[in-house]
């Protein structure tokens, strides 16, 4: 059975936050690894910084040993107490860890703050317990002791993030607490190569068409453009911004624009074609509903200039009369800004679900892709290795599940390149898992038009 830690989502990221931003494996918890000093220090002993938590009845505290805990060399160590989202700390003395958390020698008196183990008891100074906060009682029982590791990034990928991606099998590869484990950045970059690949070598349902075409909607400012740069990113190897991006008021696709990415190593075209649109608005002065429907039918060229006031009509020098299926759209994206989706006006949502109706009438599959995961409150790079677990993330996909109606399934999640200088194998993993979900949504579409 798996060993969880008793923090909350919204503790753990406090204290990782308060502490440089690291990630936390549990190495030892007490009442299954037996209260004792001993077992403590077999479990926890040179595994680099440590933080000990401590649960007694009414709070938290802790110690955190950044130099990580030794049992002959004196350390130093920062005391502190977690309460709700608050954290209050004080530095001691350097010590023995020996002395700080044993059953037997005495002495204790004289110390700032020493565990008992065996007797399940923290004895704390007055000096200590006033700079913490803490009520003025000198010994206290406690009922859990969890110890972690800090470390610089998660090595884990989950399984839902697996699942997400291309289905790829690690022969040999442990799977521990419903983690694949991928214990160093090797591990990502194959991973991240494994997708590369085989999106490459992807071809459109019984090669009826040589590319699919992807539309991606949405709000201004919600990262269609990013998306697409950040995609042509991944595949030239360098951070680009072809599409120009704007800002959440005002935006700068008021232009149709049909995007192919050429494959640096041989110069063909890769099997996709990412299609930007003019913003969705509230008012009138968005992307019109009648040119989504000529849109999704083939009947608008690139580079069409849109009319927030007027859609296009036959004889417009940008008018398809006659679309063939490579020029209809095969899968709609629906891109939305993570942070917003709980704020959305019921004007948007009203749109939002007209303009899904006009999909449904059309055929045309459709999926949700949430961007600027990274920008969320305590949100940390090693949560992008576990998107589809991190509790907030959560949260928000079961918010556009129950406002917008779309299947849990069919959500996405992304970090955009927007101000970044290089090439994050976490980020290009989580773009290519999106996409490939994309492609499977395209070949959906194909099959039943044919049927």
């Amino acid at each position: 059975m798996a060993v969880t830690t008793r923090l909350t989502w919204m503790q753990e990221k406090n204290l990782q936050k308060h502490f440089g931003g690291k990630q936390f494996t549990l190495l030892y918890k007490a009442s299954i690894h037996e209260f004792s000093t001993r077992a403590l220090f077999q479990r926890c002993c040179d595994q680099g910084p440590i933080v000990v938590v401590i649960y007694k009845e009414h709070n938290i505290v802790g110690v955190y040993m950044k130099e990580g805990c030794k049992k002959k060399e004196k350390i130093s160590a920062v005391i502190f107490a977690l309460k709700e989202n608050e954290i209050s700390e004080c530095k001691i003395k350097p010590h023995f860890p020996t002395i700080l958390f044993y059953d037997s020698g005495g002495g204790w008196d004289e110390l700032e703050f020493h565990v008992s183990m065996k007797a399940q008891t923290m004895t704390m100074d007055s000096a200590t317990m006033e700079k913490l906060g803490l009520p003025q009682i000198q010994t206290t029982p406690f009922q859990e002791c969890e110890v972690f590791r800090c470390e610089g990034m998660s090595p884990a990928f989950s399984l839902e993030l697996r699942r997400k991606s291309v289905g790829l099998e690690f022969p040999g590869a442990p799977i521990v607490d419903n983690l694949l484990d991928i214990s160093t950045l090797k591990g990502i970059t194959d991973l991240r190569e494994n997708l590369f690949s085989n999106t490459k070598r992807y071809k459109p349902y019984r090669d009826l068409i040589p590319q699919v075409r992807i539309l991606l909607l949405g709000p201004t400012g919600a990262g269609k453009s990013s998306f697409f740069n950040s995609v042509k990113s991944v595949f030239r190897g360098h951070v680009t911004h072809q599409a120009l991006v704007g800002s959440h008021t005002t935006g700068v696709s008021d232009t149709y624009r049909t995007y192919s990415i050429k494959d640096t190593s041989d110069g063909n075209l890769l099997p996709f074609i990412l299609c930007d649109s003019m913003g969705l608005h509230e008012k009138e002065k968005g992307l019109c509903m009648d040119d989504i429907a000529n849109i999704l039918k083939g009947h608008i060229s690139d580079r069409y200039q849109f009319n927030s006031m007027k859609p296009i009509t036959p004889g417009h020098s940008n008018y398809i009369d006659q679309p063939l299926l490579k020029d209809r759209i095969h899968c709609v994206t629906l891109v939305l800004d993570i942070n917003s989706v709980e704020y959305l006006s019921h004007e948007m949502i009203a749109k939002i679900k007209k303009t899904r109706r006009q999909l449904i009438k059309c055929g045309v599959q459709h999926v949700v892709l949430l961007t600027h995961v990274d920008s969320m409150d305590l949100m940390t790079k090693g949560d992008l290795t576990d998107i589809y677990r991190c509790v907030p993330v959560k949260h928000k996909l079961e918010a556009v599940h129950r406002e917008l109606g779309f299947a849990l399934s069919d959500i996405l999640v992304v970090s955009n390149y927007t101000s970044e200088w290089e090439l994050d194998p976490i980020k290009d993993v989580l773009i290519l898992s999106a996409l490939r979900h994309m492609l499977w949504a395209s070949d959906d579409f194909l099959e039943d038009f044919t049927s």
